[in-house]
C-alpha cells in the first residue's frame, strides 16, 4: 500500500493543475446540485419493531385522516391574579383564540377548553389542544406564525399564554460553533507549523471536503429522505477528520523535507507513510459510522452512512489534493524545525538537537511505566464511577430552558393538572379478533384504572368500524420519570391478560411511550454494536500493526475513555455537578442516543490517534530501534501533531456546549471530554506505559497469522531505496 500511495502522492504533486481542477469541478457540481434540489423537510421518524410504532401504524389504518403522528400544540392560558378562567371576559378571549386557531389550512382540529373540561380544579389554568395534519418539522412557517399570533392576541387581553407541544419545534440550524472551531483550529495550526501557508492547507482542504459532502447530502436529501440533522453530523465529523488527516500528511511532508529530500519525493513519501495511516484511520471511522445501522433506526442509519461518505471524501482529498497544494506552495512550506517569517527563522544549532517536549514526556513514561499506568487507569476509573447510575431517556419540554415558551407551558400544565399531564399515554385497543369489542374496550379501561400512578383514564373512543378504540391515560409522574416508564410496562403486561381473556390486542403509544421504546432499543443495540465495531476495527488494526496485543490495548483503552466520558456526562447532566458552569438549567436522564453515538464517533477518532502515534513507533521498531527507544521516537515525531489534532477536535465539539438546546449541549460536552480523555490520558500516557512494559512482546504475532495476513506496509519499508539502506536506516527512522 505504501508504494501505491507513494506513486499517488508524486503524481498529484506533478499533475497538481489536473488534481485541483477535478476537486474544484466536484465541488461546483455538488454545489449546483444542492442549489437546484427541492427543499427537503425533516426525515420521517420511524422505529421499526417497537410497540409504539406498531400502534402508530395501526392508527393510520383504522383511523384514516386523523394524522396520528401529526404535530400538536397546547395553548395554555392562565388567568390574572384574583381571576378565574371561567370569568366571562376570560372565557370570551379563549373562545376567540380557539376560533382563530381553527382557521389554519394545516389544522386538523382544535379542542375548546370548556367543552373538553380542560380547566384546572382551581379554575386558574386552561388549555386548548391544536392537532395538525403534518408533523412538527413539516409544519409551514405560516402555521407557526398564526399559532404565535393567536397567543399574542390573548396576551394583550391580559391572560398569560404559553405554547407547548412539538408544533413550534424548530429545524436545527448550525450556529457559530463551527466558526469557533475553525478559528481555534487556525490558531493551533499556525502555532504547530509556524507558517500561515502550511496552516491554511488543512483548513482549505477540510472545507472543500465538507463542502462536497454536505452539498451532496443536500442534493440527495429529498430523494433519499435525509433530515437536516444528517448534514449537521456530516459537517461536524467531516470538518474534524478533514483537518486531522491533512495535518498529519503536511507534518510528515515537512519532516521529509528536513531530511533533505526533494519536494516531489517528500510529497510522495509523506502520502506513502502518513497517507497509509490516514487510510486505515479513515476506515475505522467509516466502520464505526456505518455500524450505526445495527440499531435499525432508519434515521440513524442514514446519518451514519452520510457522515461516513464525508469521511471517505476527506481521506481522498488528503491523499491527492494535499500533495497538489504542496506543489503550489513550493518553498512557502518549510522543513520541520525551520520557522517562517511569522515566528522568525530558526537559528542554526551546534551539536545534536534538543529533545522536544514529546520526547521528554515519553522518556519519563518509559522510566516509570507502572506509576503512569496506575495513575491513568485509576483516574479514568474514578471518572467512570457515575456511569453506574446512568439513566437514559429522550428530552421533552421539561428539559428546555426556562426562557422558552415550551418550558413555561410545561410548568403551567404541571401546576394546574399535575406533572403527568405533560406526557399522556395513548392506549390503542385492537379488538378486530374479539367476539365482543365493546366489552374488550371496557375491560382494558378497568384494568388500567387499577394500576399505580394512574390519575385519569378517558372513556374508550372507538373508530367508525367499532373494532379499534383509543384510551388516553394520564400518569401521576412526569414523562421522563422511571415511575412513568414502569407504568407503560405495567399497561403492556395488563394487556397480555386482557388478550388472553378477550382476544383484543393492547398497544401503548404516544410521545412518552415512543421515547421509552427508543431508549430501550438503543440500549439493547449497544452491546452488539460494540462487538461489531470494535471487532472489525480490532482485525483491521492487527493488519496495520501486525500485532495482537497492540490492537487489544487500543480497544481496551478506548472503552476506558468512553466510560470515563459517560461518567462525566452523568455527573454534569444527571447529577448537576458544575451544571451552572455548563449552563445546564434542568438535570434529568441522559439522552438515550448518547452512549451509542459516543461509541461510534469517539471510537473512530480515538483510533485515528492510535494509528498515527503508534505507526511511528512501529516504523522505528521495524527499522531496528529497541522497543523503549521506538516509543520515544514515535512521540518525538507524533506527539506534537496528535496533541494539535486533539485540541482542534475538542474546540470543534466544545463550541456546541453553548447551545440552548440541551441535547446539542450534551453531545458537545460528551464528545469534547471523551476526546480529551482518550487523546491526553489514554494515548499520551497509558499507551506508552503499556508498550514500555510489554517490550518486544507488544509486537508479537504468531507465525501462521503473519503468513496469512496481507502485508500493507504502513511503515513504508518498500519505499526505501538501495541508497537508503545500511547507514541510511537511522535517517529514515528520524523522518
Amino acid at each position: 500500500m505504501a508504494t501505491f500511495l507513494y506513486k499517488i502522492g508524486r503524481l498529484s504533486f506533478r499533475r497538481r493543475h489536473l488534481i485541483a481542477l477535478i476537486w474544484v469541478a466536484l465541488l461546483t457540481l455538488a454545489g449546483v446540485g444542492a442549489a437546484g434540489a427541492p427543499v427537503a423537510g425533516n426525515s420521517s421518524f420511524s422505529i421499526p419493531g417497537t410497540e409504539a410504532q406498531k400502534a402508530f401504524d395501526l392508527l393510520e389504518q383504522r383511523f384514516p385522516g386523523t394524522s396520528a403522528d401529526g404535530a400538536t400544540a397546547r395553548v395554555v392560558f392562565k388567568a390574572p391574579s384574583g381571576e378565574k378562567m371561567t370569568d366571562p371576559g376570560n372565557k370570551a378571549t379563549v373562545r376567540e383564540t380557539v376560533k382563530e386557531l381553527a382557521d389554519g389550512s394545516e389544522v386538523a382540529r382544535v379542542t375548546d377548553p370548556y367543552q373538553a373540561k380542560a380547566v384546572s380544579k382551581d379554575g386558574t389554568i386552561a388549555y386548548a389542544q391544536v392537532s395538525y395534519k403534518v408533523s412538527g418539522m413539516e409544519l409551514d412557517d405560516a402555521s407557526k406564525d398564526a399559532l404565535e399570533d393567536s397567543a399574542q392576541d390573548a396576551r394583550k387581553a391580559g391572560l398569560t399564554v404559553e405554547i407547548g407541544g412539538d408544533a413550534l419545534q424548530a429545524v436545527p440550524h448550525t450556529g457559530s460553533s463551527e466558526i469557533i472551531g475553525i478559528a481555534v483550529a487556525a490558531v493551533v495550526l499556525v502555532i504547530t507549523f509556524g507558517s500561515l501557508v502550511a496552516a491554511g492547507l488543512p483548513l482549505l482542504t477540510a472545507l472543500i471536503g465538507v463542502g462536497i459532502g454536505v452539498s451532496t447530502i443536500t442534493a440527495l436529501a429529498s430523494a433519499l429522505d435525509l433530515g437536516t440533522t444528517t448534514s449537521t453530523l456530516a459537517m461536524m465529523i467531516g470538518l474534524a477528520v478533514g483537518i486531522d488527516y491533512a495535518l498529519f500528511i503536511v507534518s510528515r511532508y515537512r519532516a521529509e523535507l528536513a531530511e533533505g529530500r526533494e519536494r516531489e519525493e517528500a510529497a510522495g513519501r509523506a502520502v506513502g507513510t502518513a497517507g497509509s495511516a490516514v487510510v486505515f484511520a479513515g476506515l475505522t471511522v467509516v466502520i464505526a459510522l456505518v455500524g450505526l445501522s445495527v440499531v435499525n433506526i432508519p434515521m440513524l442509519t442514514k446519518m451514519g452512512i452520510a457522515a461516513a461518505g464525508t469521511v471517505a471524501i476527506a481521506v481522498l482529498i488528503a491523499l491527492t489534493m494535499i500533495p497538489a497544494l504542496l506543489g503550489y506552495a513550493g518553498r512557502k512550506v518549510r522543513p520541520a524545525g525551520e520557522k517562517g517569517r511569522l515566528f522568525g527563522r530558526a537559528k542554526a544549532q551546534d551539536g545534536p538537537a534538543k529533545p522536544n517536549l514529546g520526547s521528554r514526556w515519553a522518556s519519563f513514561v518509559v522510566r516509570r511505566p507502572v506509576a503512569v499506568l496506575l495513575l491513568g487507569v485509576v483516574g479514568l476509573g474514578a471518572a467512570a464511577v457515575p456511569a453506574a447510575s446512568l439513566e437514559l431517556g429522550l428530552p421533552d419540554d421539561g428539559s428546555q430552558p426556562t426562557s422558552t415558551t415550551q418550558r413555561r407551558a410545561y410548568d403551567l400544565l404541571s401546576e394546574g393538572f399535575g406533572p403527568g399531564f405533560n406526557g399522556p399515554l395513548m392506549v390503542v385497543v385492537d379488538a378486530k379478533d374479539s367476539d365482543d369489542p365493546k366489552a374488550a374496550f371496557t375491560a382494558v379501561g378497568d384494568e388500567i384504572k387499577g394500576l399505580k400512578d394512574v390519575v385519569t383514564v378517558t372513556p374508550p373512543a372507538p373508530n367508525k368500524a367499532g373494532d379499534t378504540a383509543t384510551i388516553t391515560v394520564v400518569p401521576g409522574s412526569k414523562p421522563s420519570s422511571v415511575t412513568t416508564e414502569d407504568l407503560v410496562h405495567g399497561i403492556r403486561d395488563a394487556g397480555t391478560d386482557v388478550r388472553a381473556d378477550t382476544g383484543a390486542n393492547v398497544l401503548v403509544t404516544g410521545s412518552t411511550a415512543m421515547n421509552i421504546d427508543v431508549s430501550q432499543k438503543l440500549n439493547d443495540a449497544l452491546v452488539p454494536y460494540l462487538v461489531l465495531v470494535v471487532g472489525l476495527a480490532f482485525l483491521l488494526l492487527i493488519v496495520v500493526f501486525r500485532s495482537i496485543l497492540v490492537p487489544l490495548k487500543a480497544a481496551l483503552g478506548f472503552l476506558l475513555s468512553v466510560m470515563a466520558a459517560l461518567g462525566a456526562v452523568v455527573a454534569v447532566f444527571q447529577w448537576g455537578w458544575l451544571s451552572g458552569l455548563m449552563g445546564v438549567e434542568q438535570t434529568g436522564p441522559v439522552m438515550s442516543m448518547m452512549p451509542i453515538f459516543m461509541v461510534g464517533v469517539v471510537f473512530g477518532l480515538a483510533m485515528d490517534y492510535e494509528v498515527f502515534l503508534v505507526t511511528r513507533m512501529r516504523e522505528a521498531y521495524v527499522h531496528g530501534e529497541k522497543p523503549a527507544q521506538a516509543v520515544v521516537t514515535g512521540f518525538r515525531h507524533g506527539a506534537r501533531v496528535v496533541s494539535a489534532a486533539a485540541v482542534i477536535m475538542i474546540a470543534v465539539f466544545a463550541g456546541f456546549i453553548g447551545s440552548s438546546e440541551s441535547m446539542v449541549k450534551m453531545i458537545g460536552f460528551g464528545l469534547a471530554i471523551a476526546v480529551f480523555f482518550d487523546a491526553f490520558i489514554v494515548r499520551m500516557a497509558i499507551v506508552p506505559a503499556v508498550l514500555a512494559l510489554l517490550g518486544r512482546k507488544a509486537w508479537w504475532l504468531p507465525r501462521w497469522l503473519d503468513r496469512a495476513l496481507p502485508n500493507v506496509d504502513v511503515e513504508g519499508e518498500g519505499l526505501r531505496s538501495a541508497s537508503d539502506r545500511g547507514d541510511g536506516d537511522r535517517a529514515l527512522v528520524r523522518a
